[in-house]
């Protein structure tokens, strides 16, 4: 179910992996109007995979690039913003605070995908 703006509900993961997949679903809640619908086009303009650190209230208190798209300053820009805004994140319940990677599919439309719920490309 999406998740609502400031819906920080409770997330039962057990590890940062299962994590992912509520901080994507989250994303894609607060952000539906973005989300490119069906699959990606074989030529992304950008893709960036970043590390987010969420403490135990769902705060994000860290965006670390481990994959910065470093020809699209305007992204790298956008998806912090985007990551910072959908706080307060789903609760870590059982990991007390947890730090999740994420991968940015970024169509050329400003529309984007994430690779935790991507429909794959074409």
């Amino acid at each position: 179910m999406p998740a609502s703006a400031g819906s920080a509900r409770p997330s039962a993961a057990a590890t940062p992996r299962a994590y992912r997949q509520d901080g994507a679903t989250h994303l894609y809640g607060l952000n539906a109007e973005r989300i490119f619908k069906g699959k990606l086009p074989p030529q992304l303009y950008a893709i960036g995979v970043i590390e987010v650190d969420i403490d135990r209230t769902g705060k994000v208190t860290r965006v670390n690039w481990l994959r910065a798209p470093r020809h699209a300053p305007e992204v790298v820009k956008e998806i912090e913003r985007t990551v910072r805004a959908a706080a307060p994140y789903p609760v870590p319940t059982r990991l007390g605070k947890v730090t999740y990677t994420e991968t940015w599919l970024w169509d050329k439309s400003g529309k984007f995908q994430l690779d935790t719920l991507t429909e794959g490309q074409l």
